[in-house]
């Protein structure tokens, strides 16, 4: 991206931006900076989301540090605003920088995934007090329907693309695991950050978790959804688009084990933690939905131009390996919630 507006920069006086990237993030531009001699993170926010949800993030933020709890924390403007915004009308944020972190976009080890699952835990048990109505909100999260009728959609205005067929067959592959699939209701609704992804949690040099980065999903959902994500993210060693996804049991024993430790004395119901399997199993057939849809309208935030000709091509890699790691769940089923009784029946009510 071009330099920060000078509008921008005026809305945080002192504030120096470095030109180049910080992190891997897909979604919103992220810099570093610094701000009356402290390190920053300077983030412009992608369109998804609107200034809105800057009020759902300091009140969870606000609410995490109450609880003691170590968390970016949104610095306001000279006026006092939550964000500023520039003549496109995007939103732009500076936020509190994390010293001595580090994150990993995939999880290697079994150490790993359980103070990932440790972090969540924690954050999960902090939030459980929490009331608030959330002020930005997004339709279709975590609505099996509502991808299905989107991919339907897709493949009904795209019936000459050169992928159509290839989008078909790979559809074709998620039909026998329908009657596993959750619906959006699937259990009582709870405080969830929304996008638990490995590079959502920062670590620090010795590999212990410190802490959730990246709110802007924030929002009540079923806690399968919510962890299933996580998990889906965590225990899955490959790349979105590297083949070979599987779900390695080892991670997630490791992560549920972490989950229980860091939510303590966090009740959960018995239905969630049956489900959260089928949760986990939700999530990676929603996101081939979703990417099978994406590959025949050539969009997403980000595409690999080095390695892929279109987006299309890119997108249709990306569904192959969340089908792949839909059916590896699928095949795993009965160890899945073999693990997740014996790691979180300290939790159930």
């Amino acid at each position: 991206m071009s330099e920060v507006p000078q509008q921008i920069i005026a809305a945080w006086p002192g504030l120096l931006v470095e030109a180049v990237p910080y992190g891997t993030g897909l979604i919103n531009v992220t810099l570093k900076g610094q701000l009356c001699g402290e390190t920053v993170i300077v983030q412009r926010v992608h369109p998804a989301f609107a200034a809105s949800v800057h009020e759902d993030i300091e009140a969870i933020t606000a609410h995490l540090a109450s609880h003691s709890l170590l968390t970016p924390r949104l610095i306001r403007t000279k006026t006092g605003d939550l964000c500023a915004v520039d003549s496109e009308k995007r939103p732009w944020r500076v936020l509190t920088f994390i010293e001595g972190s580090f994150s990993h976009d995939r999880l290697p080890s079994a150490a790993l995934a359980k103070e990932a699952g440790h972090v969540v835990g924690r954050h999960h048990r902090a939030v459980a007090d929490l009331s608030w109505s959330y002020v930005h909100t997004r339709p279709g999260i975590h609505d099996i329907d509502y991808r299905r009728a989107g991919l339907q959609s897709a493949a009904d205005a795209h019936k000459s693309h050169r992928l159509a067929r290839d989008v078909a067959d790979l559809s074709a592959r998620l039909a026998p695991l329908r009657p596993l699939l959750l619906p959006q209701s699937a259990s009582q609704l709870r405080h969830a950050h929304g996008d638990l992804k490995a590079s959502n949690i920062l670590f620090d040099a010795d590999g212990r978790g410190l802490c959730l980065v990246d709110f802007d999903t924030l929002a009540l959902m079923a806690w399968p959804f919510e962890m299933g994500d996580a998990i889906r993210s965590w225990c899955n060693p490959r790349r979105e688009d590297e083949p070979g996804a599987e779900i390695e049991l080892d991670l997630y024993r490791a992560a549920l084990s972490g989950y229980r430790e860091g939510a303590r004395d966090l009740e959960l119901g018995d239905a969630e933690i049956d489900l959260l399997p089928r949760g986990l199993l939700t999530i990676a057939v929603e996101l081939a939905l979703r990417f099978l849809a994406d590959a025949l309208e050539e969009r997403y935030f980000s595409f690999d131009s080095e390695r892929y000709a279109t987006q299309g091509d890119h997108n249709l890699v990306r569904a192959k390996g969340q089908i792949e790691l839909a059916l590896s769940v699928h095949a795993s089923l009965a160890a899945l919630e073999q693990v997740t009784h014996e790691e979180l029946a300290a939790l159930a009510q």
